[in-house]
């Protein structure tokens, strides 16, 4: 996927420019890049890893676009981060076995009308890629049992290596914690 799809796919996610979010499982950066760009320089993403390697390639944002800075942990586990705007899991909630337990934990470090954007696979099918799936109708109820609301679908692209889509997730606010 290029920065362009990536900008593409997140665009009507994320809120205003200026703001701070996590990039949750940012590998090499794609994202995390998009996210810069559309968060513009007042803004600030925190690109967390637990491949170092994979984060040591994340190039500069330019000018224009959000200081990008990584966090070398796992999410799964609790983080050190400044209070959030918002939270990009782009391909990584399937990775998670407890999602429920570390969505919840996610959640605490958002602001009040903080939000969560989650792009996956809208497949229910276990694989070594996709081992715990979450398409969009387990989001929007693994998402109401953590405390968000208002989940919405805002974009969907085919995979270019067949099968289902993917699905862009948004949940615009969070209830009172």
């Amino acid at each position: 996927m290029t920065r362009e799809d990536a900008v593409s796919l997140i665009r009507a996610g994320v809120g205003t420019t200026g703001s701070t979010w996590a990039d949750l499982g940012a590998g090499r950066g794609v994202f995390a890049h998009a996210l810069s760009e559309l968060l513009g320089p007042a803004g600030a993403v925190i690109a967390v890893d637990r491949d170092a390697r994979a984060l040591g390639r994340i190039a500069t944002p330019p000018a224009s676009g959000a200081a990008i800075r990584t966090y070398h942990a796992d999410f799964i586990r609790p983080l050190e981060l400044p209070d959030l705007d918002g939270i990009l899991l782009a391909n990584s909630l399937h990775f998670v076995l407890r999602q429920e337990r570390v969505l919840k934990r996610l959640v605490s470090y958002l602001k009040p009308q903080g939000q969560v954007l989650v792009v996956e696979y809208d497949n229910e099918h276990r694989s070594p890629w996709n081992p715990y799936p979450s398409p969009f109708k387990r989001f929007r109820q693994l998402a109401g049992t953590v405390g968000l609301r208002d989940v919405q679908e805002l974009n969907r692209r085919p995979l270019l290596f067949g099968g289902r889509e993917q699905h862009v997730a948004g949940c615009p606010q969070t209830l009172g914690r």
